[in-house]
């Protein structure tokens, strides 16, 4: 831009924000006069003696002559002033409620308070939170007015990957307006109904915040006045959480530089470019010295520049320049392989293949790149032709079942050749015991979730001998993403195994600590597996086939408390129950044994489900460090071949009549552990000839990629289509979950036969 054209453009700008002006101050004397008016009608006097009667209110009142005729002319807009009247008492009330926030800058509980009273109370709304985003995308409650302290204290901390109403403001980018929560299906602070509205609070491009308000009615569709005065007070809140940060702008930056030239891969540093508070692009601050340009362009070239005017393809939808600038409002990494980066050379449009890692530091984004050619493909797959090569492969036909093995598999399974080899399908017949969760999981991901993977298991040989045995496997797919084959390997670890136990214990020598750590959740494992065995044998009794299915979590780390019980009572009814501890480690794994075993101590006394679960409850808030925990209990009864059940908190039982699956409907009932006194509903069921009822926890449906409604659905649909024996079904449900956090999971099913 040449320099008239620039200072052209500058005067434009300041005679735009004059004009800006005079319509604020000529808003405030309308009001002012609207106000006089206001008081003539109804003090009957003259326009003189109005205003200084004007004048007297307001200084007895401590607020300004215009505050004080906003507040006039608001009240008096109920009895039929006009939309025009109504629209400038916003605008100021949207300024009393920026003097607010300017005053309380820093201080977001008095944020809150003054947006509640100043602006959102003459809304209706009821209550206001204000949410701040952490680095990791995690949401801390920074202020609150209108919701109970122990509400507020509840959800005084967010995961990242929690879905909740602020998180689908921040992922989303945008303002969320709900007419009624309940019937949202997402979780937020206060009532679980009412209207509710979530707004970024943006500045400089990044979301530093979410403003989220509610009302205790369902939300009527708003005017864009409306709307617009809910996007200021969020742009508002965003000067909260941005104090200090332009002197932090240039540390960060450099800092970022520092690093940038540490790694051994291309790399950018961008910096967002502003206008009127919004990002239109960001300037190439530093390259570092391994930098190399798709377009052959020297460094010095492209240093200083912006990224549309370097790379002006990124700017294509869900293109380079649409991640940088999620990345950079949101702060959620992003990373991708393979992903395509076009330039321009000679106006000739090239495309290169790079994998890209886009990571936000302050104010700033750190972009790295590795740029892939044919040579570097071909090393790659080299390398990983010599890795199988030195291991025994296979072929499975998904269709046909045929399996083909060569010289080096039979020789590694301890088989003859010409043996009939072993499908993946019985891999777990083949293993210890102890590694059968593993392989189930690998199982899924391979069959179901069509990925490559691999894991490592106890070889149990014909002839006695046991090796560490890893299995990498890859599914090969038809065009329309069917499963077609199998094809992978099978590699003889037991030399590195032993050596990674001797690397471990020499570890654990030098950092006691982290030895302290390992023991504990060895510890919790063990005392998991004592109690919780992942296959026990079947149990038919009283005409009742009962199974159960238990896969602990595949790290040590997160050990949690899921339990699972079915016993024959005293009585001769049969007790079925299944919960989860809130927690992972040795407290929940302990946890989980008090609540397990008091349960079962309560349940010889013959009382029902809801009563045994408040005692459960009392036991939880009483006699144990803090324990929460979900549950579902159930009594059998063989003779009239009802089940009468109760749930704290817990998902719904999965009903299989007939060919067809059914979530049976909830009946109240909280937590066990919230509150010291806790009501709990139950509700009876009539099972027939042939029916399947599971109980389980949440690990067995759970996806990050998924609401729980979703899973629920495609847990009832799977369910749908089991057939064979009860143990068959377990396995086939287990093997084609979903599921993909990791987590503990319990199943209890049982059939009447």
């Amino acid at each position: 831009m040449s320099e008239p054209v620039r200072r052209l453009a500058a005067t434009v700008e300041r005679l735009r924000e004059e004009v800006k002006q005079a319509h604020v101050t000529a808003d405030g004397r309308a009001l002012i006069e609207l106000a006089k008016g206001i008081l003539v009608e109804r003090l009957r006097c003259g326009p003189v003696q109005a205003a200084e009667q004007l004048e007297v209110l307001a200084e007895q009142s401590g607020v300004t002559v215009l505050e004080l005729a906003a507040d006039i002319v608001n009240d008096t807009a109920v009895d039929g002033i006009t939309d025009i009247t109504s629209s400038k008492v916003d605008n100021v009330r949207l300024r009393k409620a920026e003097s607010a926030v300017l005053a309380a800058a820093g201080d977001a509980q008095a944020v809150a308070q003054s947006l509640l009273e100043q602006a959102l109370v003459p809304l209706g709304a009821a209550a206001v939170a204000v949410w701040a985003v952490d680095s990791d995308t995690s949401l801390a409650l920074a202020g609150f007015a209108g919701f109970p302290p122990q509400e507020a204290s509840r959800w005084r901390y967010v995961p990242p990957g929690v879905a909740t109403l602020a998180r689908l403001a921040l992922a989303d980018r945008r303002t969320v307006w709900l007419d009624d929560v309940s019937r949202a299906g997402v979780p937020s602070i206060g009532p679980a109904s009412g209207g509710r509205v979530a707004a970024p609070a943006v500045i400089s491009g990044q979301i530093a915040g979410v403003l989220e308000i509610s009302w205790t009615h369902p939300l009527e569709p708003q005017p864009v006045a409306v709307r617009r005065q809910i996007e200021a007070l969020a742009e508002l809140c965003a000067h909260t959480f941005n104090e200090g940060a332009v002197g932090r702008l240039a540390e960060d930056v450099a800092r970022l530089a520092d690093l940038a030239d540490g790694i051994l891969d291309p790399a950018l540093v961008l910096v967002p470019r502003l206008e009127q508070g919004r990002v239109v692009d960001f300037r190439i601050h530093h390259v570092n010295q391994r930098f190399v340009d798709p377009a052959g362009r020297p460094r010095g070239l492209v240093d200083g520049t912006t990224v549309l005017e370097s790379y002006p393809m990124a700017a294509d939808g869900g293109g380079m320049f649409e991640k940088i600038e999620r990345v950079h409002a949101t702060g959620e990494p992003f990373r991708a392989e393979d992903m395509p980066i076009t330039t321009l050379v000679a106006d000739v449009p090239v495309t290169v293949t790079a994998d890209v890692s886009l990571s936000r530091y302050g104010n700033a984004v750190l972009m790295i790149w590795r740029l892939q050619d044919e040579t570097t493909r071909l090393t790659s797959l080299l390398q990983h032709a010599q890795r199988l090569g030195r291991i025994g492969g296979f072929d499975e036909n998904v269709l046909t079942g045929e399996v083909s093995w060569n010289s080096q598999l039979f020789d590694l399974y301890g088989l003859p050749q010409g043996a009939p080899p072993v499908p993946l399908k019985q891999l777990a017949d083949q293993a210890h015991p102890d590694d059968g969760p593993a392989i189930s999981r690998f199982l899924r991901s391979v069959l179901h979730h069509h990925r490559s993977a691999s894991t490592a298991f106890r070889l149990q040989r014909p002839d006695g001998v046991a090796r560490h045995v890893r299995v990498i496997a890859e599914p090969v797919l038809d065009g329309d993403n069917q499963l077609l084959q199998v094809r992978g390997a099978y590699q003889d670890i037991s030399a590195q195994h032993w050596t990674e136990v001797a690397l471990a214990v020499t570890r654990d020598q030098l950092a006691q600590t982290e030895q302290h750590a390992a023991e504990r959740d060895r510890l919790a494992l063990q005392l998991q597996r004592a109690i919780m065995p992942s296959r026990p044998d079947p149990i038919d009794t009283f005409g009742l086939s009962i199974a159960v299915r238990y896969l602990p979590a595949e790290s040590g780390a997160l050990v949690g408390g899921d339990w699972y019980d079915a016993i024959v009572l005293p009585s001769k009814k049969i007790l079925l129950s299944v919960g989860d501890i809130a927690g992972h480690g040795i407290e929940a794994a302990t946890g989980m044994v008090v609540l397990r075993n008091a349960l079962r101590g309560l349940a010889t006394t013959g009382a029902g489900p809801a009563k045994l679960l408040g005692w459960l409850n009392l036991v939880a808030h009483h006699l144990t460090d803090s324990v929460m925990a979900t549950a579902i209990c159930g009594v059998y009864d063989p003779e009239t071949r009802t089940l009468r059940w109760a749930r704290a908190g817990h998902l719904p039982p999965l009903l299989v009549r007939s060919g067809s699956a059914s979530l049976l409907p909830l009946p109240h009932g909280t937590m066990l552990g919230v509150v010291s006194e806790a009501q709990y509903a139950e509700e009876e069921l009539e099972l027939e000839p042939s029916d399947m009822l599971m109980l389980y926890t949440d690990g067995l449906i759970e996806r990050r990629d998924r609401d729980l409604d979703g899973a629920l659905e495609e847990l009832r649909e799977l369910a749908a289509t089991t057939t064979g024996p009860l143990e068959q079904r377990l396995d086939h449900l287990v093997r084609y979950s979903s599921a993909d956090t990791d987590d503990d999971t319990c199943i209890v099913a049982v059939q009447v036969t």
